[in-house]
């Protein structure tokens, strides 16, 4: 445990990799190493991808740690992959989109499966994101799963969301209902050398405009940009990395940075007691109670109130 944990804080990839192994498996020794690392982490600006499939999160993701790296910064990347629902596998693609990576030392690419987590992220990405925060990268890039309307995690995540959309996907409004467009900072269009690029960005600067009047944003100090890109040319990955620096400073300057960090360690920790909770509550006599629901021989509530009581030792109906 010891050199694992010192590994990490000196940015050895050996240790990096396998602490995060240990965190997305539940490895009990996964707990107790953040516990070492922690001190060192809060440094490293967290920034979202996310988008509808297709959209070319992936090519973006590759084009932005090129530009990154052009600029000498570490780069990490955390590529979140959906796990089927029957045999909890998972691809893991999108390292084979950023292999041109593999062997630059300055950059560091790890895949996680979703394993049943909603919202679009892996149930370890934070502690992942951790990891690679105490291991000296300045940027850490999490990719999403790109599953649709509720990928809203990210978030709570990243200090910085970028939203990609592309043309011809059909009804833009989507964007609206994923709720992403009072959420993301940066908006980017890529595949902008496509038929339908000029409507898309119509329809991106009215929800722009719409979302600037009924101030809903959940930064106001911060006028998101509407960014154009063409990711398998390269086209676009200056503007996208100068606007990532630009919103850490306008965080920075009015203590938004560390805001949004805090923010990530409540969320965190709120995940952590749902599952420590549940899994207390769903013992022995716990795989009782759902038997007994699952017959329909108690309704839901009472199932709960019954959960309840495992842990708090009294009755709980409500």
């Amino acid at each position: 445990m010891n050199d694992i944990a010192q590994g990490v804080l000196d940015g050895v990839v050996a240790a990096g990799a396998r602490a995060i192994r240990w965190l997305d498996d539940r490895d009990p020794r996964g707990a107790d190493l953040v516990r070492r690392i922690f001190p060192a982490t809060g440094r490293a600006q967290i920034v979202g991808v996310t988008g509808p499939p297709g959209a070319g999160k992936s090519t973006l993701t590759d084009m932005l740690v090129t530009e990154l790296r052009s600029r000498d910064l570490r780069v990490g990347v955390i590529a979140v992959d959906p796990s089927s629902p029957f045999t909890g596998g998972a691809i893991l693609g999108d390292r084979v989109r950023m292999a041109r990576h593999a062997l630059d030392p300055g950059v560091f690419i790890r895949s996680l499966g979703t394993r049943g987590q909603a919202g679009g992220l892996s149930r370890s990405t934070h502690d992942a994101c951790l990891v690679l925060d105490a291991m000296g990268y300045d940027i850490v890039i999490v990719e999403t799963v790109g599953v649709g309307q509720d990928e809203i995690d990210v978030v709570n995540l990243a200090h910085t969301t970028i939203i990609v959309g592309v043309p011809g996907l059909g009804d833009e409004v989507q964007a609206v209902k994923a709720g992403l467009m009072e959420a993301g900072e940066i908006f980017v269009i890529n595949k902008a050398d496509r038929d339908g690029y000029q409507a898309t960005q119509r329809q991106y600067e009215l929800m722009l405009h719409l979302r600037e009047q009924a101030a809903v944003a959940r930064d106001a100090g911060w006028s998101a940009p509407l960014l154009r890109a063409v990711a398998t040319s390269g086209e676009g990955g200056k503007a996208i990395a100068d606007a990532i620096f630009a919103h850490r400073a306008a965080l920075e300057a009015r203590d938004g940075f560390a805001r949004r960090s805090g923010l990530r360690e409540r969320e965190q920790t709120l995940a952590i007691l749902r599952e420590r909770l549940i899994a207390r509550a769903l013992g022995a006599q716990g795989q009782a109670v759902l038997a007994e629901a699952e017959a329909r021989r108690i309704d839901p509530y009472t199932a709960a109130g019954k959960l309840l009581a495992q842990i708090d030792g009294k009755d709980d109906l409500a």
